[in-house]
């Protein structure tokens, strides 16, 4: 038995959600991912009259794909879909049959409507909590287009595989054999990359907004929810729709939610944002503001939109060290999150650079993986909470350079070192290591504002107690702001703030 009981009790319910038939045609051999494997299709047939298991040669073994009686979907798993994964499986169980998608019409006519052959494979860790995002969109979009096929690839089962391909970050999408993407990815991201998309006149000729909120993380989803409740017309541009909450693996502090994860709670986000009448425009950067009569948002593909007012919350993401080395080597040995990308450096020796909270949490995760970490802390002393402090320092694989001035990331194809300085003494030593995790805290995305607003030395915007940022009728929120403290839940506090005092701008002016 591959399952326990808890978890086939849900999933006998979402089995028999199933609207037609599907076969597994499985692709085994003697080896123990194949057992595993082949343990785990013969439990699901046993669990569905819906479900058959025929034995096939596919490209890969240990593999299996999930199709129809009569038709080919393309979709395969290469090793057993457990983990973050197992909902992968049963969603394309689920679509495979007949069930329709959670998905926007207007999405799946696009997807349906995409010509050219796109083979795709993604490699995954079955814990990389990024990993199903893109596994599920691409075996989506193999289901609705016949054009289109997506293989699975669990990095653990095919090693030398991954090995070969340079695979050390995931996920790691190849389509039609070439690298294609790492990293978190959605529907909207991927089918961007390969669909045509709108033009600037689409966003030209669309009517002034009130509020126009620019970001679509916690602040900017609660800013639109915040002024269309008012009955103000609002509308929200964002790079990417939850921004770094995506990629954050557990959420628990977020008060009457014990414990959740970042794609969860955005899909919830998302969805309340949905029960307004928010004009959303998703994967749209902003590249300028302006005030003329109207603020102007300028957006990188060239369109302009116009409004009344605007909150920007365009949130922060991972800070760079900006040494040689670090670009070259980024998913070739430099990476930025141990839960997905740790699996892939097993007895390995690695670096995190940073000693506060979030580089001890990856230091002491990667650990239990690794052949050993060193931690490289800048300044005197570790900045983590003493409790995290107490248990790196138990770890026996473990050492700590506190002084520690990273100077260059060495490497060939692939990362084979990392320089610093002893800022103590300034000798330069040299280690040995094949991974470098970079933990050093966040940078506001405000570099596209210049001057518009008052910014700090550090690009944070400058803003009053209700949000309002140093030129009238501009309010900002969240993690770009000089608010004290990066949480999620003070990032939708913050926007609530700014949406109130955008509306009481409004009413007076």
């Amino acid at each position: 038995m591959v399952l326990d009981a808890q978890i086939k009790s849900q999933l006998n319910q979402y089995l028999q959600m199933m609207e037609g038939d599907v076969v597994l045609k499985v692709s085994a051999s003697e080896d123990d991912v194949s057992k595993e494997m082949l343990a785990l299709t013969d439990e699901l047939a046993s669990m569905s009259s819906s479900i058959k298991v025929e034995k096939a040669q596919l490209k890969r073994t240990p593999s299996f794909s999930v199709s129809r009686p009569d038709e080919e979907t393309g979709i395969t798993f290469a090793g057993v879909p457990l983990g973050h994964e197992f909902t992968s499986l049963v969603l394309a169980l689920l679509q495979t049959s007949g069930r329709a998608p959670k998905v926007d019409q207007s999405m799946i006519e696009q997807i349906r409507n995409i010509s050219g052959e796109y083979h795709f494979e993604t490699y995954v860790s079955l814990s990389c909590h990024n990993c199903p995002d893109v596994v599920q969109a691409l075996n989506l979009m193999s289901v609705l287009n016949p054009n289109i096929t997506h293989t699975m690839i669990d990095g653990a089962a095919f090693k030398q595989e991954a090995e070969d391909k340079n695979v050390m970050a995931v996920p790691s999408v190849h389509l039609n054999g070439e690298f294609f993407g790492g990293g978190r990815m959605t529907l909207e991201e991927i089918v961007s990359n390969i669909a045509d998309q709108p033009g600037p006149e689409e966003f030209n000729n669309r009517d002034p907004y009130e509020v126009l909120v620019v970001g679509g993380g916690p602040a900017g989803s609660s800013a639109a929810i915040y002024t269309a409740r008012k009955g103000i017309r609002t509308g929200i541009v964002a790079e990417r729709f939850g921004g770094q909450v995506l990629d954050t693996m557990s959420i628990e502090n977020f008060i009457s939610v014990k414990k959740t994860e970042g794609p969860k709670m955005v899909a919830s986000l998302e969805e309340h944002v949905k029960d307004y009448d928010i004009d959303i425009m998703n994967l749209q950067r902003a590249s300028l503001l302006n005030k003329k009569d109207l603020f102007e948002l300028e957006l990188e593909n060239g369109g302009v939109l116009k409004s009344k007012s605007v909150i920007i919350s365009t949130g922060a993401r991972w800070r760079q060290i900006g040494v040689p080395g670090e670009e070259e080597f980024k998913n070739k040995g430099v990476a930025y999150c141990p839960h997905c990308d740790g699996p892939l450096f097993e007895g390995k020796d690695v670096a995190v650079i940073g000693g506060g909270n979030s580089g001890v949490e990856a230091a002491i995760d990667l650990a239990g993986l690794v052949k050993h970490v060193t931690v490289l802390e800048f300044g005197s002393e570790l900045k983590a909470d003493e409790v995290l402090q107490k248990r790196l320092h138990s770890l026996p694989n473990v050492t700590v350079h506190t002084d520690a001035q990273t100077t260059e990331i060495t490497g060939d194809e692939n990362v084979n070192g990392l320089t610093y300085v002893d800022r103590q003494t300034n000798e330069e030593k040299h280690i040995e290591l094949e991974g470098v995790f970079v933990q050093i805290g966040l940078v506001p995305n405000t570099e596209w504002l210049g001057d518009f607003v008052e910014r700090t030395r550090t690009g944070e915007i400058v803003v009053d107690k209700h949000g309002a940022t140093s030129v009238p009728g501009v309010y900002a929120a969240g993690d770009c702001t000089d608010s004290p403290n990066n949480q999620i839940i003070i990032s939708m506090g913050d926007g609530a703030n700014a949406a109130l005092g955008a509306f009481d701008h409004l009413i007076r002016s």
